[in-house]
């Protein structure tokens, strides 16, 4: 269920958004690029259908995308910035919001709001950068899932395998899409090594 993005590239930018240096207008750059990367990868068992088509020089037939609509649902705040990566490379496509804040002291998510197209029969892919403890992300996937969502992707740019394990624990049939595997959490619920916080880093706060 854990499919981790291999390409040099993607090694390129995560270095990158690891440096503390790294200003945020760089780091928004390179976090879209790279969530690009990882919506072609999670995307790749879409299902086609064949078409015939008319060439400059003669008849032929390819494949396009079938009719089953995608939906991308971003978990607020950091997960926005993966949406404008899906909504450049495919052409209908829903935008849901489900906004969880976490307790920095007991690391448990508050649900504070939730604004979702329809699920049922939608290929639905749930976006955060980060799956640290995975109690958000299973708490998102539960709410897709009571609106319809079957077997929903998650994809994050940077993971925690404690996190990995809470989501298969929750939602063993949602597969995760990541750029990196990290080490562990710290004591904060932190990922190690980690880039600090995501949000905090995209836009300057």
């Amino acid at each position: 269920m854990l499919s981790v993005l291999k390409h040099p590239l993607a090694d390129h930018m995560i270095t990158h958004l690891r440096d503390r240096k790294t200003k945020p207008a760089t780091f928004r750059t390179l976090a879209y690029q790279l969530t690009l990367m990882l919506a072609i990868d999670a995307t790749r068992d879409l299902a086609t259908e064949e078409k015939a088509v008319e060439t400059p020089l003669e008849p032929t037939t390819g494949r396009i995308l079938s009719a089953q609509p995608i939906v991308v649902v971003a978990i607020l705040r950091a997960g926005v910035s993966m949406v404008q990566p899906f909504l450049d490379i495919f052409p209908d496509v829903s935008v849901g919001y489900v906004g969880l804040e976490r307790d920095h002291t007991t690391a448990v998510a508050r649900n504070y709001y939730c604004k979702l197209p329809p699920l049922a029969g939608r290929r639905v892919f749930v976006v955060d950068p980060m799956l640290a403890t995975g109690g958000s992300a299973a708490q998102a996937i539960d709410v897709v899932k009571q609106n319809g969502a079957v077997a929903p992707r998650l994809v994050c740019i940077i993971a925690a395998p404690e996190g990995v394990a809470e989501v298969a624990r929750h939602h063993p049939d949602a597969s995760v899409h990541v750029a990196v595997l990290d080490r562990a959490l710290n004591e904060r619920k932190y990922i190690l090594p980690g880039l600090g916080d995501f949000g905090d880093r995209l836009y300057g706060t």
